[in-house]
C-alpha cells in the first residue's frame, strides 16, 4: 500500500509544528504497517521536538506516569510478544522520547518481530540522541549492515568502538564486514584498517586496490587476476571487484554488466542499486557527448530525456530500500523536477524539507515547483523561509533573492523587487542580468 500521501501529511504537520498532529498520523500510519521505516523515524523526531519544545518538563513525573507501560513491555519482551512490546514501548516514549533505554528495547522488539525498517529507524534515533551507548550504535550498524548499507554500518561499528573499545561483538562484526569490503574493492575508513583485517591476502587486496590508479597496465593486470579468480570462485564480490576494475579502464558497458550480474544476488543492495544507476546515468551520458560530436542534436536531445527517465527510477530505487534517507529524497525530487513531474517532486521534496541536513536544498527546489505551478505566494514563502536559515549571502543565497525579485515583479510590486535585487547588486554587481533590471526598476 502507498503510504506516500499519509506521510507527506504527517510530514507537513512537523513543519508547521503542529507536533501532536504529526505524532497522531505517524502513529495511525505505524498501526497500519508497522514495519514503515519512514514513519518510525518520522514518529521519533515529532516526539523528541515536542519534548524540546514544552522544554522538556519533569523528568520523575514523566517516569512515573509512563512506568506502567515500560514495565509491561518488558513483561510481554520476555513472553516473545514482540509487537505487543513495542505498541507498550512506543506508549512509554510518547511522554520520555529520550529514554535511552526504552528507545533501545523498542528496537530490539521491532528487530525481533522481523520489522527491520522501524528496528533501523529507532536505533539511528537513538545514535543521534545518546552517542554513548555502545549498544545502540552496534545495533544500529548491524541492522544497517542487514539493509545492504555497509559503509555506514562500519561508520556505526566504529562509534560503536570509541564509546566501548572492549566492545568484542562490534570490533568481530567490523573485522568481518572490512573485509567483505576489501573483496569488492571498496574503500575502508583508515583508522584501524589494518588492525581489524588481519589476513594477509585482505591486506594485500586492499593496497593492490589502493595502486589501481598508476597504469592501465596495472589495471589489466589486476583484471586477469581477477579473471583467473573468478573461474574458480564465482560470486557478486568477485563480480563487484570486476566491474569497479573496468571503470577504472573507462569500459562502462563491461561495468555495468558485472555490476548487474552482482545486482542478481543482492537485489536489496542499496550499495550495489545505487552503483548499477550510476553506471547506465555514465553509459548513456557517454552516448549523449558522442551524439554531440556526430552533430546529432536530435539524437542528443533523445538520450537527454532517456537519461532523466533512467535517472528517476533509479533514485525511486534507492528511496524504497532507504525511505528514511532525506537526501535521497532530495535527490529524487531534483530529477522529477527535471524531467518535468513538478507534482512528484513536490511530494518528495517535502519531506526531504524535514531533514535539517538537506532543508534550505529542499526548500529551494520546493520554492522553484511552486513558481513553476505558478503558485508564487507559496512559492515566495518557501524562499524566504530557506533565505532565513542562509548565513552569508553565498550563490544559492543570490539565487533565492533573485526568484524572490522575480516573483515580486510578476506581482507588480517593483520596489520590493528593487530591494531583493539591489542585496544581490550590493556584493556581486555581475549575477546574471542584476545590473538590467536595477536599472529597469530605477
Amino acid at each position: 500500500m502507498d503510504f506516500s500521501k499519509q506521510l507527506q501529511k504527517a510530514d507537513e504537520a512537523v513543519r508547521r509544528k503542529n507536533w501532536d498532529f504529526a505524532v497522531e498520523l505517524y502513529q495511525q500510519l505505524l498501526e497500519l504497517s508497522p514495519d514503515l521505516g519512514e514513519a518510525r523515524a518520522g514518529l521519533r523526531q515529532a516526539l523528541k521536538r515536542r519534548h524540546d519544545a514544552k522544554g522538556g518538563g519533569s523528568r520523575f513525573l514523566r517516569a512515573l506516569g509512563g512506568a506502567a507501560p515500560l514495565a509491561m513491555a518488558k513483561t510481554l519482551a520476555k513472553a516473545g510478544k514482540h509487537d505487543l512490546a513495542a505498541k507498550q514501548l512506543e506508549s512509554y516514549l510518547a511522554s520520555n522520547p529520550l529514554d535511552e533505554e526504552a528507545n533501545l528495547l523498542l528496537g530490539i522488539a521491532l528487530e525481533s518481530a522481523g520489522h527491520a525498517n522501524s528496528a533501523r529507524a529507532v536505533y539511528e534515533f537513538l545514535a543521534e540522541v545518546a552517542p554513548r551507548s555502545a549498544e545502540g550504535l552496534r545495533r544500529a550498524g548491524a541492522m544497517t549492515r542487514r539493509l545492504g548499507d555497509p559503509a555506514k554500518a562500519i561508520e556505526y561499528y566504529e562509534r560503536a568502538l570509541q564509546a566501548d573499545p572492549r566492545d568484542q561483538e562490534a570490533l568481530r562484526a567490523r573485522k568481518d564486514l572490512a573485509a567483505e569490503l576489501a573483496l569488492s574493492g571498496r574503500s575502508l575508513p583508515v583508522a584501524h584498517s589494518r588492525e581489524q583485517i588481519k589476513d594477509k591476502e585482505g591486506a594485500r587486496d586492499l593496497e593492490r586496490a589502493s595502486r589501481l590508479h598508476v597504469s592501465d597496465e596495472d589495471l589489466r593486470e589486476e583484471l586477469a587476476r581477477l579473471e583467473a579468480r573468478y573461474a574458480d570462485e564465482p560470486g557478486p564480490d568477485l563480480m563487484l571487484r570486476l566491474a569497479d576494475v573496468h571503470e577504472k579502464l573507462k569500459d562502462t558497458d563491461s561495468a555495468l554488466e558485472w555490476a548487474e550480474r552482482a545486482l542478481s544476488y543482492r537485489r536489496d543492495s542499496f550499495d550495489l542499486v545505487a552503483k548499477v544507476g550510476d553506471l547506465r546515468a555514465k553509459q548513456v551520458k557517454k552516448r549523449i557527448a558522442e551524439a554531440g560530436k556526430r552533430g546529432d542534436q536530435a539524437r542528443a536531445d533523445e538520450l537527454e530525456r532517456d537519461l532523466f527517465a533512467l535517472e528517476v527510477e533509479d533514485w525511486r530505487r534507492r528511496v524504497e530500500l532507504r525511505p528514511a534517507d532525506m537526501s535521497a529524497r532530495l535527490q529524487l525530487g531534483r530529477r522529477l523536477h527535471r524531467s518535468g513531474d513538478v507534482d512528484g517532486a513536490m511530494a518528495e521534496l517535502q519531506k526531504a524539507a524535514t531533514d535539517p541536513r538537506v532543508k534550505r536544498e529542499a526548500q529551494v527546489l520546493l520554492a522553484q515547483c511552486f513558481q513553476a505551478k505558478g503558485f508564487l505566494d507559496l512559492a515566495r514563502a518557501e524562499y524566504e523561509r530557506a533565505l532565513e536559515v542562509a548565513g552569508p549571502l553565498d550563490e544559492r543565497g543570490k539565487e533565492i533573492l533573485y526568484h524572490l525579485g522575480s516573483i515580486a515583479e510578476a506581482e507588480g510590486k517593483p520596489a520590493e523587487a528593487r530591494a531583493f535585487y539591489a542585496r544581490i547588486f550590493g556584493v556581486d554587481v555581475g549575477y546574471r542580468d542584476v545590473a538590467a533590471r536595477m536599472e529597469r526598476l530605477r
